[in-house]
């Protein structure tokens, strides 16, 4: 139970800071694996040298007390690779997230003892060999159900409500307590020696533990700290009186509150403010009807097109319902701010397709490489959303890329052309983001100017604004060879190459840009 719980907390104490990328992923469960079958090794030989339960219990009382002490060493190093991270200086973040999963070989190494160790006391005093079978089935069923309870108690439960240092902690303490409770009935008081350990803990989390895991920016004030089931949150306010919400690593800005002003100095939002004008002049603010938002996030295309369409029916899509939650409390993402708003925390995909309405926009704003939902990459998913689009209606994505390689737009394009006739482009400037706009109805990108010109003179000049610089930003599309499919959608392949090849550049200088 304490191995699996240390291993998914692993790669929330790490994803806090570096993301919760595959690369990751793969790097936190590879090593976890290696130190394993370390231990299983070593766990083997230790027990036929060494056959006692108080070994045993040593063995689970350091690596309890190990356990716990991982994110309190990790802590000052997590801080230092978080300043990296932001300052774009890749040496030291990766020199950074190598000494993090160092910091797990030995304590797992020790728990990985456990297993060979039990059978090994377990059959002790067998002297029928027609028993081995059932004491060890019995010793790997127990312990594939602490590894259930360790996989589904940090995940839904736990982190979500104490938080990642404080999951350790727990599970920690759990282990230390039975291993504790094994010696004292073997050596009595004497046991009561190893009580040092809980102190030493209690003494560093004292210490370690104030403040945020991530400081603020320079300049900013931090409002808001949560982890959620999903996500490391963080909203923070510069002295302009702007708030932005930050998400794990927070090398994005996922969402922009302005006091008094629904501008957001050109970001990304308001470039989804031009979708419905790709379709044929005139177009006006009445033929906007509807919208969907995959990806709602705190809610500024949702505020935007309040702003411009006011009242305008909005169904919001957030997986993660604590980030709707401080959308509510800092961004007026909330029905007295945005009557007409309808918020679901749910997978988008799914959300969207029980939703039984059509829509004159569906806005998908999930794709943030390296965190790309390939469920909602795929012809069937653009099918789909098709099927909830009205005549006339259009969907704009939010697709990443770099200033040399833009792979992933181009496939992106190629796979929106499976559904949609025309698919139009605007780079974002100073960010990594290009819009792309499908249509229904075939359409050309000369629209957008025309419907520029023809706006009324009391539009509202948000929607000329972001029509302006939609104008302006406009580039031509191109389709891959590479469609993405439900049966295969490679699209962690293609963005861990696009990845490499950035820091292998020398565009690190860009890495902060929004």
């Amino acid at each position: 139970m304490v191995t699996l719980a240390v291993e998914l907390s692993a790669s929330r104490l790490l994803g806090n800071v570096f993301g919760s990328s595959n690369i990751v992923w793969a790097n936190v469960i590879g090593l976890i694996l290696l130190y394993l079958t370390a231990g299983y090794f070593i766990g083997g030989r230790w027990a036929d040298r060494s056959p006692y339960p108080t070994t045993f219990y040593g063995i689970l009382l350091w690596g309890a007390f190990l356990s716990a002490l991982i994110p309190l060493v990790a802590r000052p190093v997590l801080v230092t690779a978080a300043t990296a991270v932001a300052g774009a200086e890749a040496a030291l973040a990766i020199g950074s997230f190598a000494s993090v999963l160092v910091l797990f070989s030995i304590p797992v190494t020790l728990l990985g003892c456990a297993s060979p160790f039990a059978v090994r006391l377990a059959l002790a005093d067998e002297t029928n060999l027609s028993r081995t079978g059932k004491i060890s089935g019995r010793i790997n069923a127990i312990s594939t159900l602490g590894s259930l309870l360790g996989t589904y108690l940090p995940t839904i439960i736990i982190i979500p409500e104490l938080g990642t240092v404080r999951t350790f902690l727990l599970f920690g303490g759990l282990l230390y307590t039975v291993a504790l409770i094994g010696l004292f009935r073997h050596q009595g008081v004497a046991a009561l020696r190893w009580l040092w350990m809980p102190l030493v803990i209690a003494v560093l989390a004292y210490l370690v533990l104030s403040g945020p895991l991530r400081p603020p920016f320079p300049g900013a004030t931090l409002l808001y700290e949560k982890e959620s089931q999903y996500n490391y949150i963080q909203v923070q306010e510069d002295t302009a009186g702007n708030r932005y919400l930050y998400l794990n690593e927070g090398q994005g800005i996922h969402s922009q509150w302005s006091p008094n002003t629904y501008s957001d100095n050109h970001r990304t939002w308001s470039f989804f403010l031009t979708a419905p004008y790709f379709n044929p002049a005139p177009t006006t603010p009445v033929d906007v009807k509807s919208i969907a938002i995959v990806g709602l996030a705190g809610g500024t295309i949702a505020r935007q097109y309040n702003a411009v369409y006011e009242g305008i029916p909005i169904d919001g899509i957030e997986i993660d319902g604590a980030i709707l939650e401080a959308g509510a409390r800092y961004f007026d993402l909330n029905t007295m701010m945005m009557p007409g708003l309808t918020t679901y925390a749910q997978d988008g995909r799914y959300m969207l397709n029980h939703l039984d309405k059509k829509y004159s926009l569906i806005a998908v704003d999930a794709y943030r490489p390296p965190y790309i939902p390939w469920h909602l990459t795929t012809v069937e998913f653009f099918q789909e959303v098709r099927n909830r689009l009205d005549d006339n209606g259009v969907v704009a994505i939010n697709v990443g890329r770099t200033n040399a390689d833009r792979r992933l737009v181009d496939a992106m394009t190629a796979t929106l052309s499976q559904v949609f006739p025309s698919i139009h482009a605007m780079d974002v400037p100073a960010s990594f983001n290009t819009i792309l706009v499908a249509t229904v109805q075939p359409t050309d990108s000369i629209n957008l100017v025309t419907n520029l010109q023809d706006l009324p003179p009391d539009a509202p000049e948000l929607l000329r604004d972001s029509l302006t610089w939609g104008v302006q930003q406009l580039v031509p599309t191109y389709a891959s060879d590479t469609i993405f499919t439900d049966d295969h959608a490679p699209v962690e392949t293609l963005v861990d190459s696009l990845v490499v090849n950035f820091l292998l550049s020398n565009d690190l200088d860009n890495l902060a840009q929004p």
